[in-house]
């Protein structure tokens, strides 16, 4: 994955998920295109899909319970998973981990 998007806009407002314990930004890409780009502290999170993503762990410590599987995938250091539209995914985070979600329309 980039180390770096150019060319971008970045939204100021931040997204604020878990009272404070998940954060991110929004970085619009020219082409219609976005990602979050965010912090996760230690914790354990629900989230929902409206949109396919794609989430690139940079450096943290998780497990993630992917729709579908019954087994939980772990990442220590950095890590990719997927998670279908109109899905749910449990993460268990056990450091603070920087990630990049991409959106993917289909």
């Amino acid at each position: 994955m980039a180390e770096q998007f150019d060319q971008v806009s970045v939204v100021k407002k931040a997204n604020v998920y878990f009272d404070g314990k998940v954060t991110s930004r929004t970085v619009l890409f020219a082409d219609g295109t976005r990602k979050t780009l965010g912090i996760m502290l230690p914790g354990e999170y629900d989230f929902g899909t409206d949109s396919k993503e794609i989430m690139e762990i940079v450096a943290g410590r998780l497990k993630v319970l992917i729709p579908g599987r019954s087994d939980w995938l772990e990442i220590d250091g950095s890590g990719t998973f997927e998670v279908p539209a109109h899905a749910r995914f449990q993460l268990v985070v056990y450091s603070v981990t920087d990630y990049c979600c991409s959106y993917v329309e289909e």
